[in-house]
């Protein structure tokens, strides 16, 4: 955990960051070729985390970008419904900082 934030803080990760999944589309439409994964919330305000998963899988049926869905709820329900709308990967909170940063590894070697 400790060695991850160094790479963060370091630089060798970098993270951007949307209030909304309207916000986020607007970072990805502007900034498509930075983009290799997204990090997405299934509960957001406005556009739900699913409902921003259609629109990038609408525009871009496969990856990259990457998307990983994350929630409080680790039902087979939301699973399902992100798997079936192109998800990629799937996280529940409270996220394991180890589990991501071997997932991150997996999308951007």
């Amino acid at each position: 955990m400790q060695r991850f934030r160094k790479e963060i803080k370091n630089g060798e990760i970098a993270f951007s960051f949307a209030q909304s999944g309207e916000e986020a589309l607007d970072y990805l439409h502007q900034h498509l070729s930075e983009i290799v994964l997204i990090l997405s919330d299934i509960n957001m305000p406005g556009m739900s985390g699913l409902e921003l998963l259609k629109e990038i899988r609408h525009e871009h049926l496969s990856a990259p970008p990457y998307v990983m869905m994350v929630t409080a709820y680790g039902d087979q329900e939301n699973y399902n419904q992100a798997m079936q709308n192109g998800a990629n990967d799937f996280l529940t909170k409270p996220v394991n900082f180890t589990e991501l940063k071997e997932k991150l590894k997996t999308y951007t070697a």
